[in-house]
């Protein structure tokens, strides 16, 4: 596919999800690297686009570049914005009570620990919906709770992942698996995503 190709059809994408301001996003692709660029008014609208460009056939890697920039009405101050994020962990079932939050200037630091990855990934997809938010930093460790069928191990739980797919969805599925293993706390992630004519 043609650069040009890949640019157009990354920005009808981002056009048609009704999450992605796209008027405020400008798109470039090289080589199957799409570059998102621009100023968007939410963490959540900046995953968003993120996530819609890497939908596109023929898209290889995303380079988000979105700065997060939060309007007047929906700027907090630090404790607010702690609150507000706090609360929002709270009332997911899949954050664990040992997870808590900072924030600063509008990022958030995300601390403490959670026995699964998706645990993480729940704690930092409700923070980047609370209004305010510009930035997160998830700092939560993984714990690990070794079973009878990891004590022969000695990775520490990391898996490497490394080969070639054809497509985004092929590539999240492999990693989605890595990180549902039990013990795994980390996930180096070496695949290529290489699409098919």
């Amino acid at each position: 596919m043609m650069d040009d190709d890949l640019r157009r059809n990354v920005a009808a994408e981002l056009s048609w999800d009704p999450q992605v301001d796209s008027d405020a996003i400008e798109v470039s692709a090289a080589s199957g690297v799409v570059t998102l660029r621009g100023i968007v008014t939410s963490f959540r609208s900046n995953r968003a686009g993120g996530r819609a460009a890497a939908r596109v056939r023929g898209v290889k890697r995303v380079a988000n570049e979105l700065q997060v920039q939060i309007p007047d009405k929906d700027r907090r101050d630090d404790e607010d914005l702690r609150g507000d994020v706090l609360e929002a962990l709270m009332l997911d079932v899949s954050v664990p009570t040992t997870v808590d939050a900072q924030a600063r200037d509008g990022f958030v630091t995300l601390t403490g620990t959670a026995q699964w990855h998706y645990q993480r990934e729940a704690a930092e997809f409700r923070t980047a919906t609370v209004p305010g938010v510009a930035g997160i930093d998830n700092a939560i460790s993984l714990t690990r709770t070794p079973d009878a069928r990891e004590v022969e191990t000695s990775s520490d739980g990391l898996v490497i992942l490394s080969g070639t797919v054809s497509s985004w969805a092929a590539h999240d599925h492999a990693v989605a698996a890595a990180w549902s293993a039990p013990g795994v706390t980390q996930v180096a992630d070496r695949i290529r995503i290489e699409s098919t004519p």
